[in-house]
């Protein structure tokens, strides 16, 4: 069965927007695994505009599934991710202007900067995950790179869903085929929804994990967050 993490960043944006430490995100953690999410996403940024560096070591401790941390590679994030060994780091190619996530890395460009990270990581024995798009030339690249997985950048699909789901889902299959035949592992995020998430795990062979926050949490403010991640989980 495909694995559910949650990303909690929405937790922190409330948080931050009025101060003090309502909602607390460390209980937010410990509530999304209790309610029977695989892992606990985060993508701290340099602004701290949702996630804190403290929020990062906080809820480590509490982590009884899997840590997933996602973050442009700048020296200040590598240090953190490595001082703190996540059970994966994913490497996304966000600048600190990014609102959220919009492209994935072009792997053939960057394949000698990611190559080099990623050796950081895979030394201490982080499992690795590189952002990209659903191209073939982008699944080769990566591979090229040493990553052990790649994550498909599904805004894509969630935006053509509605309109023409197998035209949408289309370039995502052939890419997880290629990622299959190369031996790397598959995850996917952004914009899955209770909407679309049935339909693309079902059609996209060998995905390991989905990764979902801003539906997820927007769900829980009118189903609660033990229904809604229960819900996530029965499309899986």
């Amino acid at each position: 069965m495909t694995k559910l993490s949650v990303n909690i960043n929405k937790i922190a944006t409330i948080r931050n927007a009025r101060g003090g430490e309502s909602p607390n995100v460390v209980e937010a953690a410990i509530n999304c695994q209790k309610f029977g999410a695989d892992g606990v996403t985060i993508h701290p940024r340099p602004d701290e505009r949702h996630i804190t560096r403290k929020d990062v070591y906080d809820i480590k401790p509490i982590i009884s599934t899997e840590f997933n941390i996602e973050g442009y590679p700048s020296k200040d994030f590598i240090n953190m991710v490595l001082e703190v060994n996540p059970e994966q780091v994913t490497l996304v190619p966000d600048g600190p202007d990014v609102i959220t996530s919009c492209a994935g890395w072009d792997t053939v460009k960057f394949q000698d900067y990611l190559k080099e990270i990623i050796s950081i990581f895979k030394e201490k024995g982080i499992r690795t995950s590189v952002f990209v798009d659903p191209k073939i030339e982008m699944i080769e690249g990566a591979k090229k790179c040493g990553t052990d997985r790649i994550e498909l950048y599904t805004e894509d699909y969630a935006t053509n869903y509605l309109s023409n789901k197998e035209k949408a889902i289309a370039p995502y299959v052939e890419a997880a085929k290629k990622a299959t035949e190369l031996g790397l592992g598959i995850n996917a995020g952004h914009d899955l929804s209770l909407e679309n998430l049935e339909y693309f795990a079902k059609e996209i062979p060998n995905l390991a994990e989905v990764s979902i926050g801003h539906a997820l949490i927007s769900d829980a403010l009118y189903l609660g967050l033990e229904n809604a991640i229960q819900m996530y989980k029965r499309l899986l």
